[in-house]
């Protein structure tokens, strides 16, 4: 059986499309996101704990970090750091071909009213949500309140974990 060109041109190009991937809640294949060295440092306080991570973009195409949701916390938010100050941020871009690097004395995860207090070698489900990717879950071991991170993440910080969340969660305290 022959088919006139046209109707395979149209079949051709109709599983192209379907093949490009994305979704229709706005999702993006194209962006390929991973997640690596995540952790949450063992909170000083029974409200509040900051979280770490790396976001590793392997696409030609930058994503945006919007959100985090966890059942630990009512709220997980994603903060700024600034010196001493610390600001809540609406969105971190996650360069194309590059990473986005949450750490200590930077940029982070602000676990706030948590539901129960937080232990060293306990697991935190984490969703992380994006603007173009979608959500992805993460696994964050809570780690010791002094833990260091290899040098990909602690090369420019200088305040240990420790020190560093009591600030935060201070900050966090005082600007809400």
């Amino acid at each position: 059986m022959r088919r006139p060109i046209a109707s395979v041109l149209v079949m051709a190009a109709g599983l192209a499309l379907a093949g490009c991937g994305g979704s229709a809640d706005g999702a993006n294949s194209d962006v390929d996101l991973s997640v690596r060295s995540a952790y949450i440092p063992q909170p000083v306080t029974d409200a509040m704990a900051a979280g770490y991570l790396v976001v590793v973009n392997k696409s030609d195409s930058s994503d945006d970090l919007v959100s985090a949701t966890s059942d630990i916390a009512e709220d997980v938010t994603i903060h700024e750091t600034s010196g001493q100050t610390m600001k809540r941020a609406d969105r971190l871009e996650v360069p194309a071909n590059g990473q986005l690097v949450l750490k200590t004395g930077g940029t982070h995860l602000m676990f706030e009213k948590l539901k129960r207090k937080l232990k060293e070698g306990e697991t935190v489900s984490v969703e992380l949500r994006f603007t173009k990717t979608d959500p992805i879950k993460v696994e964050m071991p809570v780690k010791s309140a002094t833990y260091q991170p290899t040098s990909s993440m602690s090369s420019s910080s200088s305040m240990s974990s420790a020190s560093s969340a009591s600030a935060a969660i201070s900050s966090s305290v005082s600007h809400h």
